[in-house]
């Protein structure tokens, strides 16, 4: 392996006796706690984060992903035992599939996407988050086993809103540790406004680390390294690139009110903000596009996916790499408007394990595929397992919205300084405790109306009448989704669609998915 491979990871990863063979996507944030936690040394040829994952299958086996703590899909092939293992993360924040052909009966195939997999399978599954796959007997276990999910055990601890403060923090701080340039999506609602205040503290103080270690060498007649000192989970110094301002992206129509209200955070916060628009037919030409790389053709998330699908574009033009995103907040605190109607706290409770076990369907899928299309990855610190444990299991009933509580209120609170006058603002007020705009509305509100106006163009009422026999009961229920439908079908097989869940909002009478 030359100079070059070593410090890219290129793939595969192969132990060292040659006998393990390792292809992964993702991001290991403890790898270096990992590596100071072997039994037995290790030579680790790469400085990849991800090739922890070959010694610990040699000290752990299918445990092993237990001890990860990051976003990955990963397939190791262990040549001893002619054994193949398969994993995920624990909510699914990188994509996955597994297929089987019947031309090979024995043979398993995996993939990060499908059209990789249709052309040699005829069967094709989402490969569920949390879980690990064993050629050995082909089986399929659960290793992620937080005490929250099972619905019907209900929370019981009080709100410590320190604890949801300092986690989502150190969560952030996590996702922070890159070797490449990176950024903020900022739409300006209030999930990527706290991601982007978080991520802005931290590179200001890391700036200012740098800086004294910088002096410090030249005091000592040292050459300062062009790198950042950055700190690990474990408080652990370790290097990372070092941009001079904390970039922030935002999209929208012209005059939309999340970029408007992205704007005002940036200005706040002071990062170099980037507020690009884009129009709607600029969105409808987009649209096959995004359907051929999101794979899906669920209507919410088509929705959303396109604007980011942009978005991405122009952040790979300027050569950020990676990104922080604010998913997974609304399904952790019940931030979805139509929470408002949930008949009590077990209900509340329950819908929201619902939400977070289904993201890999809709959020995390729209926030990796719309970035991964153009090389750009995205972080999402919300969905961190320890910050999981933290809001998971708090009693829903601090959850619930009232009359004097807006939805994600324990969120809000948390990071509501207004009591503590020596205390730096996060946010501004107006924005800290600004009403969510329902699903893809912040980016203007002619944008699903122009998508509801063009699938009228394009799906007759005869042809509502009349849906295609092969999707048996997954029938659209409106033009948009009928539209939508026609262009996967014609990207890829019927039975591809088994890995696709439409977005449906409960306790809801709205015939739109969004709640609109």
């Amino acid at each position: 392996m030359d100079k070059f491979d070593e410090y890219t990871g290129a793939q595969p990863l192969v132990s060292d006796d040659g006998t393990l063979a390792l292809a992964v996507n993702g991001e290991i944030y403890n790898h270096r706690i990992l590596r100071k936690s072997l039994k037995k040394p290790y030579h680790f040829k790469t400085h990849s984060d991800c090739e922890i994952i070959l010694p610990l299958y040699v000290e752990h086996g299918i445990d092993a992903p237990r001890f990860l703590d990051g976003m990955f899909s990963w397939v190791l092939y262990d040549k001893k035992q002619d054994r193949t293992i398969a994993a995920r993360d624990p909510i699914g924040i990188t994509s996955f599939y597994q297929g089987w052909s019947s031309q090979t009966p024995n043979a398993v195939y995996f993939a990060s996407e499908l059209k990789c997999l249709y052309p040699v399978c005829d069967k094709i599954i989402t490969f569920p988050p949390g879980h690990v796959y064993d050629s050995k007997d082909d089986s399929m276990t659960r290793y992620f086993k937080p005490s929250w999910w099972d619905p019907a055990q209900i929370p019981t601890a009080a709100i410590d809103y320190t604890a949801i403060k300092t986690s989502l923090e150190r969560s952030v701080r996590k996702r922070l540790m890159a070797e490449v340039p990176y950024g903020v999506l900022l739409s300006g609602g209030l999930d990527s406004s706290l991601v982007a205040a978080i991520a802005q503290r931290e590179t200001v103080r890391l700036r200012a680390l740098s800086q004294s270690r910088v002096k410090e060498a030249a005091n000592h007649e040292q050459h300062p390294r062009e790198e950042l000192v950055g700190i690990d989970v474990d408080e652990e110094l370790s290097t990372v690139t070092w941009l001079p301002e904390l970039h922030s992206f935002s999209i929208g129509l012209p005059g939309a009110p999340d970029t408007e209200a992205a704007l005002e955070v940036a200005n706040f916060l002071g990062t170099r903000h980037h507020d690009f628009t884009f129009t709607i037919e600029d969105g409808l030409n987009a649209l096959q596009d995004v359907i051929f790389h999101l794979e899906t053709y669920d209507v919410t998330t088509i929705r959303a996916s396109t604007p980011m699908f942009l978005l991405s574009r122009k952040i790979k033009a300027m050569g950020v790499k990676m990104v922080l995103s604010g998913e997974g907040s609304d399904e952790i605190f019940g931030g979805y408007l139509y929470f408002h109607a949930a008949p009590d706290k077990e209900a509340f409770h329950a819908e929201t394990v619902r939400r977070i076990k289904n993201l890999h369907l809709s959020d995390c899928l729209r926030a990796n595929k719309s970035t991964a299309a153009w090389g750009v990855e995205a972080r999402v610190p919300f969905l961190d397992k320890d910050f999981l444990a933290t809001a998971m299991n708090v009693d829903p009933a601090e959850k619930e919205i009232t009359s004097e509580r807006i939805e994600k209120y324990i969120l809000r609170k948390a990071f509501d300084t207004s009591d503590q006058p020596d205390e730096k603002p996060y946010l501004p007020q107006k924005i800290l405790w600004r009403q969510k705009e329902q699903f893809s509305d912040g980016v203007g509100y002619g944008w699903i109306d122009a998508l509801k106006d063009n699938a009228e163009l394009h799906v007759s009422d005869e042809m509502m009448k009349h849906p295609k026999a092969e999707w048996a009961d997954d029938v659209p229920d409106s033009k948009e989704a009928y539209w939508y439908r026609t262009i996967f079908d014609e990207l890829f097989p019927p039975y591809c669609a088994s890995t696709v869940m439409r977005w449906t909002p409960t306790w809801s009478k709205q015939t739109d998915p969004s709640g609109r």
